[in-house]
């Protein structure tokens, strides 16, 4: 202890006797009832420790000590068919507690725990196993998305129409009913750098039924289709049963769950993102994420406002405002109209930062200050302020990337940006997970066949899980720990597409919308934040019936694991990785159709 000038303080021996026997006293009475918490714990499912040392003081021993976990075995019941397409974390049900300003209720607002489900979400009445690639693109059946509204409500527009036991998919869109092939042709007309590969990686805002990004599918660019869950009853299922790339979301207060300087090309076709309203704020949020030299496409309002604005409900005065309000917007961000022709405009990101170093300090919005973080993007509040990127990763510019598919063995420049990381990392990983993935391929023959279609990797570093499955009938979300290293943007430089997510919540998707979902140790890494039980619950919701689960894990993990699963009707096998170490297991899960 020390005076507040600094001295210490020599404390008497009597004095530090009772100090020492207080402290005891409080330590031992800290004990007692941390152990008494342990013991009564209400949760069916708590986790026991067993080993060879009969350690039965209740104290959680060092890993290493441990033989492995066991839990008490659980028969999760199914839920009730209200809640066929529960998502809990974006709930209509929940709604009426936030306010409607900028949308806020349409954002994530995850249930506290006291109100998480502990049940099997069921599928729909008449649920049947969906249509494979690429026939699916094209139809699914009625009976696993049951919603009505699109069909009705768009059906002049061509987004789908109901025949008889299917949905049919045309590939129409408000902004081209004609055909979202003929639309894609005229973009590559304007954008050429579609054609050569320079272009990898899209954002859909807005996306409808995702026909624009399953067209591009086709052309070697791989898009994530963005839609909140509004009025547009089930458009994310509606893509995700279709077997393309689709997740729940909305640019209302919070960034978007990915990286700066990520995505080749961003898309919003009369997607009603009022985009220079509140500051320019939900453009500021497009400008982060979009790569330095990539595309903003728009189309609808106001582009070609001279010609359309008779069916907008305005005025030619109006449309003629909000044009010339969104060109100063974007240029004031340091993009430039690329190319433009009738209903489509095409803007740039500056190539380089030659343009913010020229901007005017008083300028607005002003460009953001050392505080910000621009690769943060799990549930942090939007500002309006210009992201610069940053001058040292001059080669993540979209000009001086090596174009796909290339690009997916390159090392990306911000590797360097990961501690620990480096070029010769990133070769290793992708060496061990071409071994992995052979492996992975003789335990489950389907991996790599039209029987799966939309997988997961639910805790990936650099994507090499994906790189190892790209020549394959399938695409890959990869999803990296919001608490973790953050990878994500060498996820995104390799071409492939992600997510940050923390699994100590629901994912944003619909049940039902993933054939395989896989992790490595992921419950080895956050076992200490989230309960085990909840994530495979979240697991079992995600996968469709039928699907299947690559668990790799630490062998102290494996038996709870397998004694949950089958609490949830899940047929787990044990199987050794390809190494046979006995540190390490692999446990292959099939969730079955309870009806």
């Amino acid at each position: 202890m020390k005076h507040k000038d600094g001295k210490p303080i020599n404390l008497p021996n009597k004095n530090r006797k009772v100090t020492l026997a207080i402290t005891a006293i409080v330590l031992c009475g800290l004990s007692f009832y941390l152990g008494g918490m342990q013991c009564n714990t209400k949760n069916d499912g708590v986790v026991t420790n067993t080993n060879d040392n009969d350690n039965d003081n209740g104290i959680d021993l060092p890993k290493q000590n441990l033989g492995s976990l066991q839990v008490r075995p659980i028969n999760f019941p199914e839920c009730s068919i209200d809640l066929q397409d529960y998502t809990p974390c974006t709930d209509p049900r929940r709604w009426r507690k936030y306010g409607t300003y900028r949308l806020t209720l349409l954002e994530r607002h995850c249930p506290p725990l006291s109100e998480r489900k502990e049940c099997l979400v069921p599928s729909p009445d008449g649920y049947k196993p969906p249509i494979r690639w690429p026939k699916s693109r094209d139809e699914c059946w009625y009976r696993n998305v049951p919603y009505d509204w699109i069909n009705n409500e768009k059906s002049n527009q061509h987004w789908l129409r109901k025949e008889g036991e299917k949905f049919l998919f045309p590939g129409g869109g408000t902004m081209f009913p004609n055909g979202v092939g003929e639309y894609v042709d005229l973009m590559q007309d304007l954008i050429p750098e579609m054609r050569d590969g320079t272009v990898r990686t899209a954002i859909d805002t807005g996306c409808g039924v995702a026909s624009w990004g399953g067209d591009l599918l086709d052309r070697g660019i791989l898009t994530v289709s963005l839609a909140p869950r509004d009025n547009h009853e089930a458009q994310v299922q509606f893509a995700l049963e279709r077997g393309i790339p689709a997740m729940l979301g909305v640019i209302s207060t919070q960034r978007l769950p990915y990286p700066s300087n990520s995505f080749d090309m961003a898309h919003c076709s009369r997607c009603l993102i009022p985009w220079t309203e509140f500051g320019g704020i939900y453009l500021l949020e497009i400008h982060r994420i979009l790569r330095p030299g990539g595309f903003w496409i728009l189309s609808g309002p106001p582009v070609n406002y001279e010609r359309r604005w008779r069916g907008w409900n305005t005025t030619v005065q109006e449309q003629r405002s909000d044009y010339e309000k969104l060109q100063d917007l974007l240029t004031s961000m340091c993009f430039k109209l690329y190319n433009k022709k009738d209903d489509i405009a095409v803007w740039q990101k500056s190539k380089d930062n030659n343009c913010y170093d020229k901007l005017p300090s008083e300028t607005y919005p002003p460009k953001c200050d050392d505080s910000f973080e621009p690769d943060d993007g799990w549930y942090i509040p939007l500002r309006t302020c210009v992201v610069v990127p940053e001058s040292k990763y001059k080669r993540s510019a979209l000009t001086y990337m090596s174009k796909w598919p290339e690009r997916l063995h390159a090392t990306p420049e911000r590797i360097a940006a990961i501690h620990g990381a480096s070029a010769s990392t990133f070769t290793h990983d992708n060496s061990k997970w071409k071994k992995r993935v052979q492996h992975y391929k003789k335990l489950f023959p389907e991996l790599g066949t039209e029987k799966v279609r939309n997988v997961m990797d639910m805790n990936t570093l650099y994507g090499g899980f994906a790189a190892s499955l790209v020549d394959d009938p399938l695409w890959v979300m990869n999803v990296v720990s919001a608490y973790g290293t953050n990878s994500l943007p060498v996820v995104y430089d390799r071409g492939l597409i992600g997510t940050y997510h923390d699994w100590c919540e629901a994912f944003s998707t619909y049940p039902r919308t993933y054939d395989l979902l896989h992790l490595d140790a992921l419950f080895t890494d956050e076992s200490h934040r989230c309960e085990m039980k909840y994530v495979l619950l979240e697991m079992d919701r995600i996968l469709r019936p039928g699907g299947h689960a690559i668990i790799r894990e630490s062998t102290y993990f494996i038996d709870a694991i397998a004694t949950i699963g089958k609490g949830m009707k899940w047929a787990c096998r044990k199987e050794n990785t390809e190494y046979g170490v006995e540190k390490e297991r692999i446990l292959i899960c099939q969730k079955k159709l309870l009806h």
